[in-house]
């Protein structure tokens, strides 16, 4: 079927922003001869009249936990706040002209598809998929309708790897072993927390540096960075590493930051929930702003990108791999209650609940960091529109977010209410600028479609992938980005006017790097010493995610 949408105002970052017809034909958007060859025969067409409406790609999410262990632990954590089931299902709060609230902080994967999708979301990417339950991280995805998916794989506190690199076995040998994982987990980037930081707190190592020692493995966080920054380039992800730095949410931590930064020696590297990792010491409670710091090394470095993890006042439940860092907030959690787990000598987790306060010094302060980075930082195809769901703050507040990001007035009026002493100190009130929604669009689309190798999407280029939201224009952007008058996905209609249509076809996007076939033997008697089963165990294979009603999608290789 060919569709044609008339009229409408078409924002994409690449071309020119005006109005013009945009034709999809299939799952792809047609040529620039308004159809594809295919549809010269075409027996229907339907119209759509999108006079005052703008048109954009499907939205991205770089950043957003969504499916693993530690979601559903999360989920388990606080019956008492999840509210009734009219939220499920309820698109917009008419009286606020707002989303409405979430049934609980971390939604199940039915409505976590539908409130991505009510807000044109057509992809996300969960920034945590540990070795051991990646199975069921994808299970969970693909039980997530109308979004294709894609999972970061944890390495910087594998055992197996630090071993390795205490050893001073060859990078070639880490690149294998890095390429391999990534192969048989079906993921498509690296992730690292706090690297070797989980599995020093197994030991009862309290913090550690970025030039630290790890007590059992006598290796240093630099070495764990420089040795996978080297594997994710020279095995050809497109994605750069993606790291969780050392000492995040610690006064001065701005210091950790940059040493990571230098670490990779000039690599590329992705910094996520980059507001946590600004921190310094001045200030009259001994905490501060470093927001321009980061921001001026991001706005020098063509090789860093960020997402800047934001947060919203609130309550949420924090969720992370780091059991070092949460364990250390343990009695800062609202309600009060804690979960920390090991989890099979791959990785840690730990969860609090949380609440963010506006008349709380530091909670202000951490509010008006994550926006500094915004406004700083001058490309927005390097700066990543995240809440770290649910970590800052549901996903759902990417309007209100988005809102304060193109009204200079609107953040000042929320800034106005937090604690005096942020009121006092803080820059944000100086920094007047305003987003356009040509670099929202660049910032929640065509940026992360890069980022993870997806060249057929987040624009209205022909031949692109016919992802495709509506959105009726109005001078209110948190209106506007809360409720899209349409979405097409791979050219089908799937959501129109506040009702959700079935669900269509989903991916999962892999990077499908070369491996040694020598690995899987090299691994097999190793694996099973090391960790107590088989690789065989572990491996994912393509009818696996094929059986789950999905198909696989290659993220594009350097």
């Amino acid at each position: 079927m060919t569709i044609r949408l008339e009229n409408a105002f078409c924002v994409d970052g690449v071309g020119k922003s005006e109005i013009r017809d945009v034709v999809l034909e299939g799952a792809s958007i047609a040529s620039n001869g308004g159809v594809l060859a295919s549809a010269k025969n075409s027996k229907s067409e339907v119209r759509y009249d999108l006079s005052g409406c703008m048109l954009v790609s499907g939205g991205i999410d770089l950043h957003t936990h969504i499916g693993g262990g530690k979601v559903n632990v999360a989920r388990l954590l606080l019956p008492e706040l999840v509210q009734n089931s009219r939220s499920r299902t309820q698109l917009v709060d008419e009286r606020h002209q707002a989303m409405a609230p979430l049934s609980s902080p971390v939604p199940g994967t039915l409505e976590t598809g539908r409130r991505y999708l009510q807000m044109g979301y057509t992809a996300c990417f969960e920034p945590a998929v540990l070795p051991a339950n990646a199975r069921h991280a994808h299970a969970e995805m693909a039980d997530t309708p109308w979004l294709d998916t894609g999972g970061y794989l944890l390495m910087g506190n594998d055992r197996l790897l630090l071993d390795w690199i205490r050893s001073g076995v060859p990078q070639h040998q880490i690149n294998d072993y890095v390429a391999w994982m990534i192969r048989a987990h079906q993921c498509c980037a690296v992730k690292v927390v706090n690297a070797g930081g989980i599995d020093a707190f197994k030991f009862n190592q309290r913090s550690l540096d970025v030039d630290d020692l790890h007590v059992h493995f006598q290796i240093t966080p630099r070495q764990i960075l420089k040795s996978l920054a080297i594997a994710v380039e020279e095995i050809g992800l497109t994605h750069p590493l993606h790291v969780h730095c050392s000492n995040l949410g610690v006064a001065g931590n701005i210091a950790s930051t940059l040493a990571t930064i230098d670490a990779v020696e000039g690599r590329r590297l992705h910094l996520t929930h980059a507001q946590f990792h600004c921190y310094g010491k001045d200030g009259p409670h001994g905490y501060s702003s470093a927001a321009v710091v980061l921001a001026d090394r991001v706005n020098s470095s063509p090789n860093l990108s960020i997402d800047v993890g934001q947060l919203q006042f609130g309550q949420t439940v924090t969720l992370s791999g780091d059991t070092m860092h949460q364990f250390s907030n343990r009695k800062l959690a609202r309600p009060r209650k804690a979960i920390f787990q090991e989890l099979e000598c791959q990785a840690g987790c730990g969860v609090l609940p949380f609440r963010y306060r506006h008349d709380q010094y530091v909670h202000g302060l951490l509010w008006t960091i994550g926006l500094e980075l915004f406004l700083r930082v001058q490309d927005p195809m390097r700066v990543f529109l995240t809440t770290d769901h649910p970590n800052g703050a549901p996903f759902t507040a990417y309007p209100h977010l988005i809102r304060l990001l193109m009204s200079y007035d609107y953040r000042m009026g929320v800034f106005e209410r937090l604690h005096p002493d942020v009121r006092a100190t803080s820059s944000l009130p100086s920094l007047r600028r305003e987003y356009t929604v040509e670099e929202i669009v660049k910032m929640t689309r065509l940026g992360p479609a890069r980022a993870v190798g997806l060249a057929d999407r987040g624009d209205l280029v022909p031949g692109s992938l016919a992802d495709v939201v509506v959105y009726q224009r109005n001078d209110n952007p948190e209106v506007m980005f809360a409720n899209p008058k349409m979405v097409f996905r791979r050219g089908e209609l799937v959501y129109q006017d506040g009702k959700w249509m079935a669900p269509s076809i989903k991916s999962t996007i892999v990077s499908q790097v070369e491996i040694d076939p020598a690995m899987d033997a090299r691994l097999r008697g190793i694996w099973r010493s090391q960790y107590g089963y088989s690789t065989d165990t572990i491996r994912i294979r393509d009818e696996e995610l094929m059986g789950l009603d999905r198909q696989i999608e290659p993220a594009l290789l350097r």
